[in-house]
């Protein structure tokens, strides 16, 4: 027996309109059943965000062709109506371009997180409202509770499985819209839930790979976006000595140790990259180590309003990475982030800076866009 959801929407229609977002994986697809099995009216919406036609496949690949197929599928299972929306055009100029621009500036985007925010809690999420829905719920691992100031963020139950990293550009206005009904599941429960109810997704692989980089090497999808960005430069020590040259700084990333063709005796790391001079600094992997990061484009998702003081927050500034107390300072209109014990592994710009209640860190508190500072 699926088991039954609380959505807590206040229904302008008469069962409650719920639109889905369905990917074909096994997480948005179990959504949508509990959608069903909970009696609200629920409409699967899949995006067909680009071509994968004529690009390799390798095992734990994100393949559209193949997901829209098992979307469909799961919709017809379930009887619920179910429409795939070409947003090609919407996801190369919101996603794609915004992915290829950051490596030339020598950044390690994420753009999941670009997606997330720019296509299905932006785009979508119109889609929605114009529908007449009352919720849009996706299969992402958070939870969403009503506070005092409307909708707040919580980490998942399953914390191996927890995306608030990824998704800490929602909006109250979208945070209030959408519903999570997978935050009290762990992973293993949704496949069993799945397979209870006969859904062939129960066993699909997760997706290991940015879902236009099915092949896994990033740089080929670079080189086919801009196939001039590839400006020679110099790989550098600390001191500024010469020690090889390279085909571009789209091809390294902080922290990145192996394949920069260096034969020094020791171990090397890439600490900083420069999209002004193209040069690539490396060093050990102390000099990786930070205690004060910068951050723009702040989402703040806390009962006050942001604040030009000091705060005191848990932050996570990495995907991988565990939580660890830090203060976000305020001067002027600069705002960093001091850690309270330096990291050793690699802060990249280009990477999110996540917040997290001090008091209570499974509330997720909104997160801003880590950036070099020394640079315009």
């Amino acid at each position: 027996m699926t088991p039954k959801v609380d959505l807590d929407i206040k229904n302008r229609t008469k069962k409650g309109r719920v639109v889905v977002a369905m990917s074909g994986g096994v997480d948005s697809s179990v959504a949508a059943a509990l959608v069903k099995a909970s009696g609200y009216e629920a409409i699967g919406i899949t995006l067909q965000l680009y071509d994968d036609s004529n690009s390799p496949k390798k095992k734990g690949s994100c393949c559209a062709g193949q997901d829209i197929h098992d979307a469909k599928k799961v919709a017809s299972t379930l009887k619920i109506p179910h429409y795939v929306l070409d947003y090609e055009k919407i996801f190369k100029e919101k996603v794609i371009n915004d992915f290829a621009s950051s490596y030339e500036k020598g950044e390690t985007p994420i753009p999941c997180v670009l997606c997330n925010e720019r296509v299905k809690f932006d785009d979508l999420f119109d889609v929605a409202k114009d529908l007449n829905a009352d919720a849009l719920v996706t299969g992402h691992y958070i939870n969403s509770v009503e506070g005092k100031n409307g909708r707040e963020m919580y980490r998942a139950k399953d914390i191996e499985r927890d995306q608030s990293y990824f998704l800490f550009k929602t909006t109250r206005e979208q945070l209030n819209f959408l519903r999570f009904p997978l935050g009290n599941f762990t992973k293993s429960e949704i496949r069993k839930i799945a397979e209870d109810i006969g859904l062939e997704v129960s066993e699909k692989p997760d997706s290991q790979d940015i879902c236009f980089v099915p092949d896994g090497n990033y740089k080929n999808v670079l080189k086919k976006l801009n196939p001039n960005g590839h400006i020679r430069g110099k790989i550098i020590s600390k001191q500024g000595e010469v020690l090889a040259e390279h085909n571009g700084i789209v091809n390294f990333t902080i922290g990145q140790r192996r394949g920069l063709g260096l034969a020094v005796g020791e171990p090397l790391y890439v600490i900083d990259i420069n999209p002004v001079s193209y040069e690539v600094t490396v060093g050990t992997k102390d000099d990786l180590k930070k205690e004060t990061i910068y951050i723009k484009d702040i989402n703040w998702l806390g009962d006050d309003q942001f604040s030009n003081k000091i705060c005191k927050v848990k932050v996570k500034v990495g995907s991988t990475l565990d939580l660890e107390n830090a203060d976000i300072i305020t001067e002027g209109n600069n705002i960093s982030v001091k850690l309270e014990s330096g990291l050793k592994e690699g802060i990249s710009p280009g990477q999110a800076c996540v917040f997290y209640d001090i008091q209570n860190s499974s509330r997720v508190l909104g997160g801003g866009w880590i950036y070099d500072n020394r640079l315009p």
